[in-house]
C-alpha cells in the first residue's frame, strides 16, 4: 500500500499548525513546526498570496493528513458523506474520527495515528469480541473496543498508556483503563472534533 515516506514534521510545517503526527514529540520543544515556524522549501519564508482554489487545496490537504489517508481513500469517505442527512463537511469528518485506528488513538492506546495504524494491522485490538485488523474499519455507536489479552501484558502498552495517561479521551468515547475497553456512546459533533479546518473549503474543492 502506498504511504507517504518523507519526514512527517514536513507535513505540519506545511499546514502552519501542528497535526501531532509524531506524538510525545510533538509537545516538547522538538517540534519541528516550534522551531521552524515557516514552509519547508527555499522559498518557504517568501509572502505568497493565496488563492481561492489554494485555500480549499490547504483545508482538504490538511485533513487527510491529519488523518493520515491517501487521496483515494478520502475521496471515498466525501462520496459517503454526500448520501448522509447532515453537512457533508462535517459528515464527512465524522466518518474520519469514525476509523479504528482514530479510536485507538483517541482512547490512549497509541502515540500518534500512524503508530496505532500499525497496531491495528498486527491485530492488538478486537471490535465487540473479534479481532479486527482494518485501521479505516469504521465503528459504530455501541460498538466495545479493546486490547487483546496477549497483547495487555507487552512493555510497550504498558510505557504507551502510562504516556498517555493525561491526555483526554473525547465525551463521545467511554474509556475504561482498568479492562483495557472503549465504548463508542456517540458519534462525535463538529465541536468535539479538534482539528482547525473550514470543512466547507473541501465541499466547495470536490463541487466543481
Amino acid at each position: 500500500m502506498a504511504r507517504y515516506t518523507d519526514a512527517v514534521c514536513k507535513q505540519c510545517r506545511r499546514e502552519g499548525q501542528k497535526l501531532f503526527l509524531k506524538g510525545a514529540r510533538c509537545y516538547s520543544d522538538k517540534c519541528a513546526e516550534t522551531r521552524k515556524g515557516y514552509v519547508p522549501g527555499q522559498h518557504g519564508q517568501g509572502r505568497k498570496k493565496t488563492s481561492e482554489y489554494g485555500l480549499q487545496l490547504r483545508a482538504k490537504q490538511m485533513t487527510k493528513r491529519y488523518y493520515g489517508v491517501l487521496e483515494s481513500q478520502f475521496r471515498k469517505y466525501y462520496d459517503m458523506a454526500t448520501h448522509k442527512e447532515g453537512k457533508t463537511g462535517e459528515e464527512l469528518l465524522v466518518l474520519l474520527e469514525r476509523r479504528l485506528d482514530n479510536i485507538v488513538y483517541r482512547l490512549g492506546w497509541a502515540n500518534s495515528r500512524a503508530e496505532a495504524r500499525q497496531l491495528v494491522t498486527h491485530g492488538h485490538f478486537t471490535v465487540n469480541g473479534k479481532r479486527t485488523d482494518i485501521p479505516s474499519y469504521l465503528v459504530k455507536t455501541g460498538d466495545v473496543m479493546s486490547i487483546k489479552d496477549s497483547s495487555r501484558k507487552s512493555e510497550k502498552f504498558k510505557a504507551v498508556l502510562e504516556d498517555n495517561s493525561s491526555r483526554p479521551v473525547p465525551q463521545w468515547l467511554e474509556a475504561d483503563s482498568q479492562n483495557y475497553t472503549g465504548k463508542v456512546v456517540a458519534y462525535p459533533k463538529r465541536d468535539e472534533i479538534d482539528l482547525s479546518v473550514d470543512e466547507t473549503l473541501i465541499v466547495e474543492l470536490y463541487s466543481k
